[in-house]
């Protein structure tokens, strides 16, 4: 079975996107769809192991795709990375932004240096890799940016560190879809809500409990797909969205709205679009649909 995508097979036809975080989650899926919509998904990230996986997905499911191992950490590390890609295939045409992570943690817990590692990888990176695809290749014949941030609306009690460098994200992708518009270079965000992806069964201890509640405080009553996610991103990327730049587009269920005021009863009335064929329900997840 192919992915099931809503969108023209042939519409990313000859161009090359860059996926980090490209080895598991959204950025799996993300890159799936687009290798089914005909592009070259060039995969990055810290693990070549789990990169050489999803390709070798891709690949038996008739889409392309490299992989580049690299930290987006690290300056000269991304530097390197960007100009390894440009020379491989010619030039970038589109960069999805999603490598990221955290943990979870009240703020009077976390100490200086996992503080500084959330920003690092949640922020800097983004802003690093972006820069170099637009330095390297995007300037010099336009195209778009999709960084992925997260639900972060009303604050992020338990991941203060994450919730800072997500909306430090959602400005630097402001800024840099006004100064890059002159390049026609589109820059613009996803904010996925809670995602039934392999990223929640990292998680342990009370918040591993608290993962299967999560539904009731969303207004639609479950969790998204990575295909949902991933539609939203393709959407930006796409040709569709070429006058669309500077914002953020949540994923989210519409959690930010939910209040004690307005209880939404419970139902399930929402159903998923479930186009990624190689998806996998969560372990976490499982247990509380057995």
């Amino acid at each position: 079975m192919p992915y099931r995508s809503v969108f023209r097979s042939d519409l990313f036809s000859g161009r090359t996107v860059v996926v980090t975080g490209g080895g598991s989650g959204i950025g799996r899926c993300t890159a799936h769809e687009l290798a089914a919509l005909g592009a070259h998904v060039v995969l990055v990230g810290r693990k070549p192991e789990r990169l050489a996986t999803v390709a070798a997905e891709i690949v038996e499911d008739g889409g392309a795709a490299s992989t580049h191992a690299c930290d987006i950490r690290e300056e000269a590390a991304v530097q390197a990375t960007v100009a390894a890609i440009v020379t491989a295939r010619g030039r970038i045409d589109a960069l999805v932004n999603n490598a990221g992570g955290q943990f979870p943690a009240p703020l009077a817990l976390i100490n200086q240096k996992g503080f500084e590692t959330v920003v690092r990888t949640n922020l800097v990176g983004g802003f690093l890799f972006a820069r170099e695809c637009f330095v390297q290749s995007l300037r010099d014949h336009g195209g778009a940016i999709v960084n992925i941030v997260a639900d972060m609306w009303n604050g992020m009690p338990g991941m203060g560190h994450s919730g800072a460098a997500r909306a430090g994200m959602v400005n630097l992708t402001q800024t840099a879809a006004l100064e890059w518009a002159p390049a026609g270079v589109r820059v613009n965000a996803v904010a996925p809500g809670w995602v039934a992806s392999s990223g929640l069964d990292t998680y342990e201890g009370p918040t591993r409990h608290l993962i299967p509640k999560l539904r009731e405080a969303v207004p639609l009553k479950r969790l998204a797909t990575e295909a949902e996610v991933s539609a939203a991103i393709v959407f930006l990327l796409s040709d569709a969205a070429a006058f669309i730049t500077g914002e953020t587009v949540k994923v989210d269920g519409g959690a930010p709205l939910a209040s004690s005021l307005w209880p939404t009863p419970d139902h399930d009335r929402s159903r998923p679009f479930e186009g990624f064929h190689r998806a996998v329900v969560p372990k976490v997840l499982r247990g509380a649909e057995d």
